[in-house]
């Protein structure tokens, strides 16, 4: 099968040189191409979970936010109390709907005092936000920011943006960005990622210069073995991360999706937040939770349900054969009173039908 190159798919700053990386398998994210893979999956875990890894991972749009009302739409648009954010500060947020449902879970950044940018799982969040700036008539512009991130993850990360940048880079605190130039290259460079590896990501603001900017990264990391990847399902499966759209389905709350503690119900105000605190009231009807399996069951590549006693209790999202665990674990969305760790259940896949423990997240 090819993924063939068209105008509905953008090819990112950085393509000419993951297939110089030798790029094997691609998903498309946000409309961009997303390199998932190099050939050698065993590799790329060790790397990002022992040593470092470079993922060009400019799938992750950013929806800016300009203007006197940019504060403000922010904050209607995002679960989390944002009145005390401070420039370059970012908070990771949940979006919901005005029934309280699930639309995002974005990276929220305070990006100059009138801009914010809004880093975004895979949704078309663009025109969502023009609507609501437009309903409300704020005097905001809602715009691409043609920013596109290069990720640095795991244990020597660190060593390999201080090379690059100055070990002024050790200094920046979780979810903080600030501006920085390499080789007359622009940037932000934030301390984050998609792993709990550690890590950072360097928003490329000269779409011009992405594959430079790849050369200049791997020369920082050859000494420290630098090689490619792309976002881990093993390493963010065992870290309990949640992939927006592989756990949750249409009408999946924060709060079943474990996403509770970024919800500021009486700090902010926001869409959906008297939705949300309904189901607060109302109580948890099903959570996102780990599954251990007896056996591996194989490759899911649709939702798997899960059965106690015969009856449909919820489904297994994904399913990883994790190496720190030493079995085959996953997701799964199951309903109360079925979601306790411990408790044993059933799932059923073409291969046939799995036992499955229940297990809390993260699994390590």
């Amino acid at each position: 099968m090819e993924l063939v190159e068209t105008s509905r798919i953008m090819w990112t700053p950085f393509h000419e040189s993951t297939l110089a990386a030798g790029v094997t398998a691609v998903t498309v994210y946000n409309h961009t191409m997303l390199p998932l893979s190099y050939g050698d999956p065993e590799a790329e875990y060790r790397r990002l979970t022992e040593g470092v890894a470079i993922w060009d991972v400019a799938c992750q749009r950013q929806v800016q936010l300009a203007g006197p009302d940019a504060g403000d739409l922010a904050q209607i648009l995002c679960t989390r109390d944002l009145s005390q954010a401070r420039v370059g500060q970012g908070k990771y947020t949940a979006m919901v709907d005005h029934q309280g449902r699930l639309i995002n879970d974005p990276l929220v950044l305070r990006a100059d005092d009138d801009v914010w940018w809004l880093s975004l799982a895979d949704g078309d969040m663009l025109q969502w936000c023009r609507a609501i700036a437009s309903e409300r008539q704020m005097s905001v512009e809602v715009s691409d920011a043609n920013v596109a991130p290069l990720a640095v993850q795991g244990p020597l990360a660190e060593d390999v943006v201080a090379a690059l940048l100055g070990d002024w880079i050790r200094e920046i605190k979780f979810f903080n960005y600030h501006r920085a130039e390499v080789d007359g290259i622009p940037m932000r460079v934030g301390r984050a990622g998609w792993s709990k590896q550690g890590g950072f990501e360097l928003y490329l603001e000269d779409a011009t210069r992405g594959n430079d900017l790849w050369d200049l990264v791997m020369a920082a990391g050859e000494p420290f073995e630098i090689g490619p990847g792309g976002p881990n399902a093993i390493e963010r499966v065992q870290s309990g991360l949640l992939s927006y759209r592989t756990e949750t389905t249409d009408d999946t709350d924060p709060f079943e999706a474990g996403l509770g503690k970024y919800v500021d119900l009486e700090a902010s105000d926001f869409i959906g937040r008297d939705a949300l605190i309904e189901k607060r009231e109302r109580g948890l009807q099903r959570s996102l939770v780990g599954v251990v399996f007896d056996e591996h069951p194989g490759v899911l590549k649709n939702p798997w349900p899960v059965m106690a006693t015969g009856q449909v209790v919820g489904s297994v999202r994904v399913v990883v054969v994790s190496p720190k665990v030493g079995r085959s674990i996953g997701m799964a969305m199951i309903d109360v009173p079925h979601n306790v760790p411990g408790t044993d259940l059933v799932t059923s896949s073409p291969n046939g039908e799995w036992s499955i423990t229940v297990a809390a997240l993260p699994f390590v």
